[in-house]
């Protein structure tokens, strides 16, 4: 028997109705719409009407509504292979408990969220976990290696994160010193040449030097992560021309990671020609970390659309707006 569902072609090998047809194809009949050959059938009657030869159904569920954006489908950030419409990066350390973390992460529009691996609390397992809050289904977890200061404790917490959750997709930092926590870039390098030959996809915390940002790239990490500023210090960008030297001889994903304080930072970075922005504290530990994070979606946003845009060059002397001829 051969039915068209949705404009595709099935077959079936034995008798139906429409419920044990929903039920073939993995689908939940209480989550859909069903109509036949131009009829709509009662979800009552899914397990009367029988499906024959040369039906044609369409199946319909719902959706977020509003009219697609083709600019927004367009301008995709994509990492690794994969796409995500965000381009705001956010880490999930420094809120006062879980539940606000899973706010902000909402109210940020993130796809991305980074991840620590720390040690299970064997004395008390039924403590509440990241995964109650934030679902690892939902966003893409980036497992990272915050607090690791050589290349061996980055590996060892990078290898625990895949074996944990099968997540091959990380962020390496390795730190130099406890006082500015600026990365440790021969330790760096030499975590990021293993896991990349072990098959991890990394994202690689770095100094703002483009030299050593090109030689991460050539070795096959799949984007650059310079900081703007000291990790936790809210500077904002302090060397944009080294941001703009390294994206512009990239092949991959350049993130500003580190220094965001406000908003006109995020935005600042993204107008530089940042692919996207990752930050923590700058959210976290704002006096309303959730209407900050809705700020750093606009902030974002908003200084992406004013690099593609093009800003007006910049000039010594007043340029009338409006014309002179004609005055009276």
């Amino acid at each position: 028997m051969r039915v068209t569902i949705n404009g595709e072609e099935r077959r079936f090998d034995r008798p139906l109705t429409v419920d044990q047809m929903l039920g073939e194809m993995g689908l939940d009949s209480r989550k859909v719409a069903v109509e036949r050959n131009l009829e709509l059938v009662p979800k009552s009657q899914y397990g009367a009407v029988t499906v024959e030869d040369s039906d044609r159904f369409e199946i319909v569920h719902f959706i977020g509504g509003g009219a697609p954006s083709a600019a927004a489908d367009a301008d995709l950030l994509t990492v690794a292979g994969r796409t995500f419409h965000s381009r705001l990066l956010v880490g999930t350390g420094k809120y006062k408990d879980l539940e606000q973390t899973a706010r902000a992460i909402e109210a940020s529009g993130a796809e991305i969220v980074t991840v620590a691996v720390r040690r299970v609390n064997i004395t008390d397992p039924s403590q509440p976990m990241l995964v109650d809050y934030v679902d690892p289904k939902k966003y893409t977890y980036l497992p990272n290696t915050a607090g690791c200061f050589t290349a061996e404790d980055a590996l060892r917490t990078l290898r625990l994160a895949r074996e944990a959750g099968g997540w091959d997709l990380v962020k390496l930092e390795v730190l130099g010193d406890q006082k500015t926590l600026y990365p440790n870039m021969i330790e760096t390098l030499s975590a990021a040449e293993v896991l990349i030959k072990e098959g991890f996809q990394v994202m690689v915390y770095c100094s703002d030097d483009p030299i050593m940002a090109k030689r991460l790239e050539e070795i096959g990490c799949a984007a650059i992560m310079p900081l703007a500023a000291p990790i936790g210090s809210g500077l904002g960008v302090q060397s944009p021309v080294n941001i703009r030297l390294i994206k512009e001889q990239a092949k991959v994903p350049v993130l500003v990671d580190a220094g965001v304080g406000t908003a006109s930072d995020a935005a600042i970075a993204m107008e530089l020609g940042c692919d996207g922005v990752l930050m923590n504290t700058a959210i976290a530990g704002a006096r309303d970390p959730i209407l900050m994070a809705r700020a750093m979606k606009a902030a974002v946003e908003a200084g992406r659309l004013a690099y593609l845009a093009g800003r007006m060059p910049r000039k010594l002397y007043a340029d009338p707006s409006s014309p002179l001829a004609g005055l009276i």
